[in-house]
């Protein structure tokens, strides 16, 4: 058999309920020349079933059935076995729409791209069915290649792997993997940040091409137990800078990601799970700064206050953030204030001029 030109891949665990949905989106695109692989990380479910239901129906489903061993590993299998072109990632409770593929690897060849990157529909079926187009692709970022590194904006856009296709080779020649840690989540962050460290030319397209759904009640965003995935996904990202000096550049880049990332991570934790994660953000941050890691100068000026009065003071940053939910952002900076927060604000910035 010839290779195909896209390898789609899909990864399920106990996903019966929007399974047919997802794949019926896959073997429907308008671009016939793909493979699907579908990698069953251990359901306990009857997802097996259904994908062998398609298998028999379509000729190009093919499935890896492994042990549960998280989706890290289980992305990394279907990498490993892919042989198209070009790899699409379909997650298995969402959708794409009929022409997906067709058009994110027609801007892949108009453009001789490394990575396509497109707009997506955030997606709910209930109480009523509707999308909401969530654009991550900017007007002047369209129809041209882009060089991430230049025009650093994509980095802090959300993480979203999968309105997307890469070159294989470009994948394989950056050693470009996900993390195995078992039971973790939000693997798709530092894949996503390698991806835009390593990519020289990215096309982007305004096209919404799929359908991200947000009532999917078993989504790992929606579990408290993951507190600390998101902190191994930046370890994996330092170790990724420190294996190339010549990416040093991004090292601020990261940091801000980093801030990102542990806000809204921060958000979505109860009492007292919040508290740890504070104290964690706390630590690192403050390390992050003596190391001379931080760049203020890619940061907004109230993010940069966020994470010098983090450094400073966990508690001052909670009594700020509480204000600011009730209140409002004038509210929090009238927080940070009165409980001298102008002073270690000096201080955090004295530290860091010393640090460098």
């Amino acid at each position: 058999m010839s290779r195909p030109l896209v390898s789609l891949l899909v990864p399920i665990y106990n996903v019966e309920r929007y399974l047919r949905e997802c794949l019926d989106s896959a073997c429907s695109q308008t671009l016939r020349d793909i493979e699907i692989i579908c990698i069953n990380d251990g359901s306990t479910d009857s997802s097996p079933d259904i994908i062998r239901e398609y298998m028999q129906r379509d000729e190009r489903v093919r499935m890896i059935d492994k042990a549960n061993s998280g989706y890290g590993a289980s992305m990394n299998k279907g990498l490993a076995a892919a042989q198209g072109r070009y790899i699409g990632i379909l997650e298995s409770d969402d959708f794409f729409e009929e022409d997906a593929l067709e058009v994110l690897v027609a801007a892949a060849e108009k453009h001789d791209a490394q990575v396509v990157k497109a707009n997506f529909w955030l997606y709910w079926s209930v109480p009523e069915e509707k999308n909401e187009l969530f654009e991550i692709v900017d007007e002047d970022m369209a129809d041209r290649p882009v060089n991430p590194t230049e025009e650093p904006g994509i980095f802090y856009a959300k993480p979203s792997i999968w309105s997307a296709l890469y070159r294989r080779d470009f994948l394989e020649e950056h050693g470009i993997r996900f993390l195995e840690t078992p039971g973790a989540s939000f693997q798709d962050s530092a894949f996503n940040f390698k991806v835009w460290a390593s990519a020289e030319r990215v096309a982007f397209v305004r096209d919404a091409v799929l359908h991200y759904r947000q009532d999917n009640e078993s989504s790992s965003v929606n579990s408290p137990s993951k507190v600390y995935c998101i902190c191994d996904e930046h370890a994996e990202m330092d170790r990724f800078l420190d294996e190339h000096p010549e990416k040093q550049v991004l090292r601020g880049v990261k940091e801000k990601v980093k801030l990102d990332n542990y806000l809204w991570n921060y958000e979505r934790l109860a009492s007292p799970l919040d508290d740890e994660f504070l104290q964690r953000m706390h630590e690192e941050f403050k390390a992050d700064l003596e190391a001379g890691h931080v760049d203020f100068e890619v940061f907004e000026p109230w993010k940069k206050e966020d994470f010098l009065v983090i450094c400073e003071s966990p508690e001052l940053f909670k009594a700020g953030r509480a204000s600011s939910n009730a209140k409002g952002a004038i509210s929090k900076a009238r927080c940070y204030v009165q409980e001298g927060g102008i002073s270690l604000l000096v201080k955090g910035l004295a530290r860091k001029t010393k640090s460098r």
